[in-house]
């Protein structure tokens, strides 16, 4: 059989205030047509399908609206679970007849050990979970954390083995070993976050979701799909997509990747230059750009002057922060107070910016200073 293994669709997510549902409607469409391009027998969600557990309506009928494609329009088979994002109660609605278009969506601990019986393979849908639900199930207190939690709870998967089948896993969760970004909300449960590889040695594959590039973490067996969206700038050089994974003997997957709609990039230029015509014309303006600036001088209304010519500024910061160092001449109270204000503030900012009040600058200045002795009246 062949499946497409994705995860951390995340909808609802906004990437530093910027709406990102042209960006998730793109990946999703180019997710359906791997799908029916490969001809898949059927598609993993490994977790995450919501950004947050209480979902904007505008979320909800999105993902719904997803889901009705692949299951109900192009009749996929879909095999999802909860993720540490999702609300597991409010996910699991309706899940009792979903089964009947063949959509599994396990959202309990107790599922994980009921497998979806196929002609050649088992699939176990193991939802996110806390050690807290692994002692509530196996009745024991010691299970603490999640890696003491996954022990019975794979014990208790191979006992349900069909040795004439192939053996899938899809789960939620940091797997010792693993690389993350910053977009990503770590499960720490009990103060350990990661689950050895080792324990998943018996499953032909493991389908992943949490992490959300898909090269944080190379197992024999074992793979992130990544999130098809980048979600934040410590994703700029990930390459997204999804995972076909084929049953056959030996069983084999391999990446497929996805184009974004807008891309998430890294600058680090001085501003003349990013402002330079020449420079600019050569990028696509209409990306996500977290910018590094290399001046040390103070720029006017910087973020604005930048946002009008790349409108996605997601970020911006100093390569070598501000250079404040003000050259003190030594001159006592008395003689700074009898200085002309208007020379005053031109050599504090020839100390601080390193170049000379414009004419406009000192125009607005004379006014403003005109408005003070004024007693705050513009006259």
């Amino acid at each position: 059989m062949r499946f497409l293994h994705t995860a951390d669709w995340h909808i609802g997510h906004r990437l530093r205030g910027f709406d990102l549902t042209d960006e998730q409607q793109n990946a999703f469409d180019q997710i359906e047509q791997i799908a029916i391009e490969k001809k898949v027998d059927g598609i993993i969600i490994a977790g995450d399908l919501y950004d947050r557990s209480l979902p904007a309506e505008d979320s909800v009928a999105m993902l719904n609206q997803m889901i009705e494609k692949l299951n109900l329009d192009d009749h996929f088979p879909i095999y999802a679970i909860s993720g540490n994002h999702d609300s597991a109660t409010r996910l699991s609605t309706g899940t009792k007849w979903f089964k009947n278009t063949q959509f599994y969506l396990h959202t309990k601990l107790t599922q994980a050990f009921q497998p979806v019986e196929l002609p050649d393979t088992q699939i176990f849908l193991l939802p996110y979970f806390a050690p807290f639900d692994a002692q509530q199930y196996f009745g024991d207190d010691s299970l603490k954390t999640l890696d003491q939690a996954f022990i019975p709870v794979v014990a208790k998967m191979k006992t349900l083995f069909d040795p004439n089948k192939k053996h899938l896993l899809v789960a939620h969760f940091f797997a010792a070993g693993s690389t993350h970004t910053k977009s990503e909300t770590q499960v720490h449960v009990g103060g350990l976050a990661a689950v050895p590889v080792s324990l998943l040695k018996d499953f032909d594959y493991v389908a992943l979701g949490h992490l959300h590039g898909k090269d944080a973490l190379h197992a024999d067996n074992a793979r992130y799909s990544g999130s098809p969206v980048k979600f934040s700038l410590s994703e700029a050089n990930q390459q997204k997509g999804v995972f076909i994974v084929d049953t056959d003997d030996p069983l084999s997957f391999s990446f497929k990747p996805i184009k974004p709609l807008r891309d998430v990039q890294r600058l680090t230029e001085t501003f003349a230059n990013l402002t330079s015509k020449d420079f600019y014309k050569q990028l696509n303006l209409d990306n996500y750009y977290g910018i590094t600036l290399k001046d040390t001088k103070p720029i006017v209304n910087v973020l604005a002057r930048l946002r009008d010519i790349y409108p996605h500024v997601i970020s911006l910061d100093r390569e070598n922060g501000y250079d404040t160092t003000v050259d003190y001449k030594g001159e006592s109270g008395k003689k700074i107070r009898q200085k002309d204000p208007m020379v005053l503030l031109a050599d504090f900012y020839q100390q601080i910016a390193k170049e000379d009040l414009t004419d406009q600058q000192k125009q607005w200045a004379k006014a403003a200073l005109k408005i003070a002795n004024n007693g705050g009246q513009n006259s």
